[in-house]
């Protein structure tokens, strides 16, 4: 096994580079993934019949590996995370090729819970190894690029998706296997071409809970309650309530990805700039407004076009949730990266587990009344933004250990 250290990769040309891994890995997930998202809600409509509580059921069962991401500390003690990160990056991209394979309630479920495997896993050693391998002055920065160039991967396939799905007459299954392979293929070639890069600070690899970390926790949580409702829910709302077709959904994606390549560079150098406290203040702002017109969309019948609308500027405020990973990086003790990053992630799915089969028999009876709930949700989290420090280090987490410091000084 080759191993490098990161102190030595200015030896190995720029492609064999750490943080060219990052950004290869970057654009090859969202081929799969974003791909499967973008087909989901027509799929299981027309090959499964589902309502809006089946389609909370999926997300649930979707969920149940984020939920279980701790394992990730297990396997770390016989597989090296970067290991673990590619062979789950293949493990996504195979399941997603399947997909198609199986159109009955319990297939989709079954394949779906494998492809989340792949993806939460994933994720889980992505933000670990973007954490070590990314200096924390530039983090901020690369962060934001690497959001940028995930999104122009998503543009591409969503690209050919609008121009060949109904010119060429595509299906399912082969737009599924399609997708899956290249994202099979990328995390193949990852694992054999690239070698293991060391972090100067050896990781520890047991269950980590500390108390000075909890805004992080609590942070993480809000996050996954309000994400999951934008998930599961607002790309559905377009095609249950405003009958969007395959190639409308795909080409609102696509206006969305183009609003994120452009603005999440912007996103990560504004965070640089104003802090973690100021980005998340503004972007827990735009989501409670963005929300509370969601919900607006059932109660005064507002139209599509502000759906629409609605849709893209949410998605451009999520890219701020950069700043949560930036806030944890500048506290955080470098040996805790990676069993903290499977903890974080588990806290973040709790409510994922439980919110969207709850939520969808909500849904059945009051849709608005679900975004009023992530209304709420925005502004839970606005309060506990109000709590991080203006330069967060460790030993000063939040405003209160600077408060309880003030005396002293």
């Amino acid at each position: 096994m080759n191993i490098v250290t990161l102190s030595d990769v200015s030896r190995l040309p720029f492609w064999r580079r750490p943080v060219t891994l990052l950004f290869l890995m970057a654009a090859a997930m969202p081929i799969a993934f974003s791909t499967w998202s973008a087909l989901l809600n027509n799929f299981v409509i027309e090959a499964a019949d589902f309502d809006g509580s089946d389609i909370g059921w999926l997300h649930t069962v979707r969920e149940i590996p984020g939920f279980f991401a701790i394992g990730v500390i297990v396997l770390l003690m016989f597989i090296r995370e970067q290991v673990l990160g590619l062979v789950s990056l293949v493990l996504l991209g195979v399941a997603t090729a399947l997909t198609a394979q199986f159109p009955s309630m319990g297939g989709i479920l079954t394949i779906t819970m494998l492809s989340s495997i792949g993806f939460h896993y994933y994720e889980t050693v992505n933000q670990s190894l973007q954490l070590q391998w990314i200096d924390k002055g530039r983090a901020p920065q690369v962060l934001g690029l690497l959001i940028a160039v995930g999104s122009g991967a998503t543009f591409l396939a969503y690209v050919l998706i609008v121009l060949t799905w109904e010119a060429l007459g595509l299906s399912y299954s082969l737009v599924y296997w399609v997708s899956g392979g290249i994202t099979a293929a990328v995390g193949l070639f990852c694992l054999l071409a690239y070698p293991q890069f060391e972090s100067p600070t050896p990781q520890r690899k047991q269950f980590i809970l500390r108390k000075r970390y909890w805004l992080y926790y609590a942070l993480q949580f809000m996050s996954g309650a309000r994400r999951q409702i934008f998930i599961v829910f607002a790309g559905f709302m377009m095609v249950e309530k405003f009958g969007f077709a395959v190639h409308e959904v795909t080409g609102l994606f696509l206006i969305t990805l183009l609003a994120n390549i452009v603005t999440a560079p912007l996103v990560g150098k504004a965070v640089a700039r104003f802090g973690e406290r100021n980005a998340l203040v503004f972007e827990y702002v735009g989501l409670g407004t963005i929300f509370f017109l969601y919900g607006g969309l059932y109660y005064f019948g507002w139209g599509v076009v502000l759906a629409a609308t609605l849709y893209v500027f949410n998605n451009i405020f999520f890219s701020l949730a950069l700043a949560i990973k930036t806030y944890f990086q500048k506290i955080a003790d470098p040996a805790d990266i990676a069993p903290t990053a499977a903890v974080a992630f588990t806290i973040n799915h709790i409510a994922a587990v439980f919110l969207p089969a709850g939520l969808g028999y909500l849904w059945l009876t009051s849709p608005g009344m679900v975004f009023m709930a992530a209304t709420g949700m925005a502004v839970v989290s606005l309060l506990l933004s109000l709590l991080i420090p203006r330069h967060p280090v460790p030993g000063n987490e939040t405003i209160f250990v600077r408060r309880r410091a003030a005396p002293a000084e």
